[in-house]
């Protein structure tokens, strides 16, 4: 089996508050980090009550000073909302004080809506402007030239790994440009995966970075001790996507015996659309499911999504993965 990794969108639960989210997510880097976890990565989002990970370099700091050997990174941050000096002092700050532990992983979407996308003063032409932000990331990143007017301080020289994340098929066309490793959305939008990953192998140019293509693709994992615990506990993601699907996200939600009850059968479709590849089951079910998901996309390493609503079950779902998975030593 290939390396495994976590994507923690820091999930706020119902009744509790970023703090708690925050403290837990902590808690299951721990674990991940016990249990043979490669990375452990957050994503940048804004305006959503159950996602506590807006402020994505400062939650990234907390959990790597909170463990000692995985790798803490972006999943992403999203450039165009920042300017690419500001983040090379962020991450080489955070390399400086973790070396050799941090990944910048980073995507073009704003990460949010239109609301805060103004309140982000956030020009949305900047996304064009990607493929250049991702150059000036990697010079500021780069080892200082003589007469440079401009350093990131700390950051010239960390030499960061950069990643390049996406959810269609531009992503992985820059990162092939770039010789940059790529990681697709594949636990929210499926439909490109295929076509996205034979672009990025396809295309790839060498880079000092990396000499060959690296791709991981993103997944939603629920494991639990039965079939049925597991399916119980995935209904909390259900509705979650379901809720994005009416257009209003929110904390995450308790399991509930009958999904059906929930959503309507186009809020079904929708919502199984997105949740196309998700794996649900038993230590059993989720071995078979995971060895046929790496059949099918040859990724080089899976970034398992769990997003559930008791702490105790996450942990534990993470657990039975790492041991189907080979991870745990």
């Amino acid at each position: 089996m290939v390396r495994v990794s976590i994507l923690d969108l820091v999930p706020v639960v119902l009744n509790e508050t970023p703090r708690e989210a925050l403290r837990k997510s902590l808690e299951l880097a721990q674990q991940a980090e016990r249990f043979g976890y490669t990375r452990y990565w957050v994503a940048e989002h804004h305006n959503m009550t159950g996602i506590a990970s807006a402020a994505t370099s400062v939650v990234i700091g907390y959990l790597a000073g909170g463990t000692s050997t995985i790798r803490v990174g972006s999943g992403g941050i999203m450039l165009p909302n920042h300017s690419p000096l500001v983040i090379a002092e962020q991450f080489g700050t955070l390399e400086s004080l973790y070396p050799g532990r941090i990944d910048l992983g980073v995507g073009r979407a704003p990460g949010t809506d239109h609301r805060a996308i103004r309140a982000l003063r956030r020009d949305p032409g900047r996304a064009d402007t990607f493929p250049e932000d991702v150059l000036e990331l990697q010079a500021f990143l780069a080892p200082a030239k003589s007469g440079q007017a401009v350093r990131a301080v700390p950051g010239a020289g960390t030499e960061v790994p950069i990643w390049i994340l996406g959810s269609s098929t531009f992503g992985a066309e820059l990162a092939a440009a770039l010789g940059l490793p790529y990681a697709f959305a594949s636990h929210f939008a499926p439909d490109a995966l295929s076509s996205a990953l034979e672009i990025y192998r396809g295309k790839f140019k060498p880079s000092k970075q990396l000499d060959h293509p690296y791709a991981m693709a993103g997944v939603n994992v629920v494991a639990a001790e039965t079939d049925d615990e597991a399916r119980r506990l995935f209904t909390t993601v259900q509705q979650s996507f379901t809720n994005l699907v009416r257009g209003a996200p929110g904390k995450l939600q308790a399991p509930i015996d009958n999904i059906d009850d929930y959503w309507t059968p186009l809020e079904q479709h929708q919502a199984a659309s997105m949740l196309k590849y998700a794996i649900v089951g038993s230590r059993e079910t989720v071995g078979k499911g995971l060895e046929d998901f790496v059949a099918l996309t040859n990724a080089d390493e899976l970034m398992i999504v769990t997003s559930i609503y008791d702490h105790d079950a996450r942990i534990r779902s993470y657990e039975i993965i790492a041991e189907v998975a080979g991870s745990k030593d």
